[in-house]
């Protein structure tokens, strides 16, 4: 069985929609290089076809969208188990996509139920029409593994409200589908049982006008019709919004760290939070805020490009490879960081992590 399936559903009108689905529900869905592999091409061809008006973008299963990237893979190759080049290639392929779906001239329906987090991240926020559920779990929590938000999180994070970007992506917190809506990261909040008259609804439409007007309006009624399942979710990232905004409300992120894990509270959404920067990696949260910083005015080719470099720095450099082997290949929870506290880290070794690997032509130039 394919890891990805490609399906084309008949319009009433003579149209056709595409449908992409992640096909690899035992692993989460997490995205291989073999699924970028399947969707580049298939995507590239829907584009050129003027038959297809609309494309869903969604998964097996009902746990994960996709759950990440192959970690498994990357570990080998950081570990010398693999081939050294495969995180270039996984990289420059990934963000490629990323940016395809970006840049699309087609609306794209990104259907997010349960666990959406790293490459799914980046798959999502490409999207034209993003959709959460009451079972969406979106994160980017990279810190714990001595990486950073990438997949085009330098772009997303950058364009939150309030500084909740910048603290997401030092935390990992968890976004439920309300605060998803609340921050950008998703346009509309539907049930998820109403995911199989999706594609009936798009179908039956008459696509000679407008189609992402289209897709819109057909979501917009799917929502009005999904307001009581979400009518007693919480939303803890815009009750925290205030605090947030405090929090970062500092000009180095060593002060930031400090103002979070100085409150004393029993507040469990804070809690977590302070842990997450307690237990993850102290060269992270500098990469983090550093990047975030680095990318604030770029255009979204510059950003992935600039990703690029950096995740292929990640990848020579120890620390993602460490992070990896303490929460996802031991899982003993004991990574040992390159260095014991945010002041402990070497400013010449971050700028390293932060320059150009790439003597000949980048592989992202043309984007």
């Amino acid at each position: 069985m394919s890891a990805v399936l490609f399906t084309e559903y008949p319009t009433a009108d003579g149209h056709l929609i595409g449908e992409i689905r992640l096909n690899a529900e035992r692993s989460l869905n997490a995205l291989t290089l073999e699924m970028i592999d399947l969707i580049q091409p298939q995507l590239d061809r829907w584009q050129a076809d003027d038959r297809i008006v609309a494309i869903l973008l969604d998964s097996a299963g009902d746990k994960a969208f996709c759950a990440g990237g192959d970690i498994v893979n990357l570990y080998k190759a950081m570990t010398g188990e693999a081939a050294a080049d495969f995180p270039q290639a996984f990289f420059t392929r990934e963000y490629r996509l990323d940016y395809a779906i970006h840049t699309s001239t087609k609306p794209i329906i990104c259907w997010g139920s349960g666990i959406v987090m790293g490459g799914g991240m980046g798959l999502m926020n490409g999207c034209s029409h993003r959709v959460v559920t009451q079972t969406s779990h979106l994160a980017m929590p990279e810190v714990s593994i001595g990486l950073y938000p990438d997949v085009g999180g330098s772009w997303f994070l950058n364009r939150m409200p309030g500084g909740t970007g910048l603290f997401l992506g030092l935390t990992g917190n968890p976004i439920n589908a309300r605060d998803a809506i609340f921050l950008g990261l998703a346009d509309r909040a539907i049930d998820a049982g109403l995911r199989d008259g999706l594609l009936s609804r798009l179908a039956s439409e008459c696509w000679n006008g407008d189609a992402g007007g289209t897709v819109s309006r057909v979501l917009r009624e799917l929502e009005s019709e999904s307001r009581p399942a979400f009518s007693e979710m919480a939303a803890p990232i815009r009750g925290h919004f205030d605090l947030i905004r405090t929090l970062t409300d500092h000009d180095s992120v060593e002060a930031i760290v400090a103002a979070l894990l100085s409150m004393e509270t029993d507040d469990k959404w804070v809690l977590r939070a302070q842990k997450a920067v307690r237990n993850g990696s102290p060269l992270s949260l500098k990469l983090i805020a550093g990047q975030l910083q680095r990318c604030r005015h770029l255009s979204l080719r510059e950003v992935f490009q600039q990703e690029l470099e950096l995740s292929i720095q990640c990848c020579r450099h120890g620390e993602f490879a460490e992070g990896v082997r303490a929460l996802l290949i031991d899982k003993d929870g004991q990574p040992q960081w390159r260095y014991s506290s945010l002041e402990a880290v070497d400013p010449a070794f971050l700028a390293e992590l932060f320059a150009n690997p790439f003597e000949q032509e980048h592989p992202l130039a043309d984007l």
